[in-house]
């Protein structure tokens, strides 16, 4: 069966929509579908009216690469609207072998939150963090061991159902069913945990277009997770304002000439604009980068801040992430402001390759290791659906003589 996951990461500035194959535990990724967002304002629904035709527009892009309609996705939710606590169940061993199978551990997760999330909660997360048969022995893995007793500890991520029914209804509405809910905190872990995150603890940094997500992991688990009330939007507003231009400009110029270091920029460069008041207005580079470097460090400076609120323990890496990111020179700003061992973080998933789709890319690899653990087998297309997808009269719009184009029928004809 061919494991093909859609992920959906409803932004107050983007709506980001991928489908994505899995293929010896890599993803492939299928079709990406990205729409300006409307109806949400700090990740929640503002005005569903507003919501639902900018969803549809994604959809139907996405839609159309594929040939095929997406009934299910797997939503990403902000962090900061989630509670976080730890627990601990049990199940008991009753096949006649007493061999501990996936069933076993899924009922130990079940067991962990029995009773323990209030009803105007939503439970969308248990994160199994030790096990232990037979009330003695901790093993890493305890499938297929013989055991009379499973019980394990786990991490339980909770939600309020007024913040997430408003998504799940809305799409609803537009016949797409939530098939699961994942924080974005878990989802930047999951785009770019390493061997080195699992045995450690660290935080990752999104700075997103409305927030930056401060969130941390101890050797992979999601402790704690805070939301600073700054972005990239920031950034534009600054440049608008002192200049005297609109926010498009503002924002326009910030991607094409704006770096993250002032120090690497050239004076010389210069674009010539018309401000608000329909004047010409001339900015250079290195004023530019001044104000841009300005708000960027205080957003990582308030980051650090709330990392030593969020943990009193040595922090042992700092990942940062998140769209606005891509500014150019970003690392060398990061190696202005931090001391502890930092990356810039990186998508490499070839179709996603910005830091932007770190959330989405990241949903859909934690929904793939949670059918890891459950055991089971799951596409978001039906066999018919799988069919179409892969069949003869699927038409590409490419020369079938050029490179590219006998790249496309190698993959549909292989």
């Amino acid at each position: 069966m061919r494991k093909i996951i859609a992920s959906l990461d409803i932004g107050s500035s983007t709506i980001k929509l991928i489908v994505g194959e899995f293929i010896k535990n890599s993803l492939n990724v299928l079709c990406v579908s990205e729409v300006l967002s409307r109806g949400v304002k700090k990740g929640l629904v503002s005005n569903k009216d507003d919501l639902i035709p900018v969803l549809k527009e994604c959809f139907h892009k996405a839609e159309e690469m594929l040939g095929i309609k997406i009934k299910e996705v797997v939503l990403a939710v902000p962090a900061y609207y989630t509670e976080i606590e730890m627990s601990e169940g049990s199940s008991t061993i009753t096949n006649e072998d007493h061999i501990i199978t996936h069933q076993d551990l899924i009922r130990a997760m079940h067991a962990a939150s029995y009773n323990k999330i209030n009803e105007d909660m939503e439970l969308i997360s248990i994160i199994p963090t030790r096990y232990k048969i037979n009330n003695e022995e901790i093993v890493k893995n305890p499938i297929n061991m013989i055991a009379n007793k499973l019980t394990l500890k786990a991490v339980l991520i909770s939600a309020a159902k007024s913040n997430i029914n408003p998504f799940i209804n809305v799409l609803e509405s537009i016949g797409v069913n939530v098939l699961d809910v994942v924080t974005t905190s878990l989802g930047d872990y999951e785009a770019h945990k390493d061997k080195n995150t699992n045995s450690s603890l660290g935080a990752i940094i999104n700075i997103g277009e409305d927030t930056t997500t401060v969130s941390i992991y101890n050797k992979g688990i999601l402790m704690k997770a805070e939301v600073i009330e700054l972005g990239g939007v920031n950034i534009d507003n600054d440049i608008a304002y002192i200049y005297k231009i609109t926010k498009k400009d503002a924002k326009e110029i910030k991607e094409k000439l704006g770096l993250a270091a002032s120090d690497m920029a050239d004076p010389q460069e210069k674009v010539v604009l018309t401000d608000r008041m329909g004047e010409e207005v001339i900015i250079n580079q290195k004023d530019l980068c001044e104000i841009i470097e300005s708000r960027l460090n205080e957003i990582l400076e308030l980051s650090k801040k709330q990392m030593n609120l969020l943990t009193k323990r040595d922090i042992e890496y700092i990942i940062v992430t998140g769209g606005t990111t891509e500014i150019g020179d970003f690392n060398n700003l990061l190696d202005k402001v931090f001391t502890k061992s930092h990356i810039l973080g990186k998508i490499e998933v070839i179709g996603v390759r910005n830091n932007k789709y770190s959330v989405v890319v990241g949903t859909t690899k934690y929904y793939n290791e949670r059918l890891k653990l459950k055991d089971k087998e799951y596409s978001v297309f039906d066999d018919e659906a799988l069919e179409i997808l892969s069949g003869d009269h699927k038409k590409v719009n490419i020369n079938e003589n050029s490179i590219l184009g006998k790249l496309f029928g190698y993959f549909f004809d292989n």
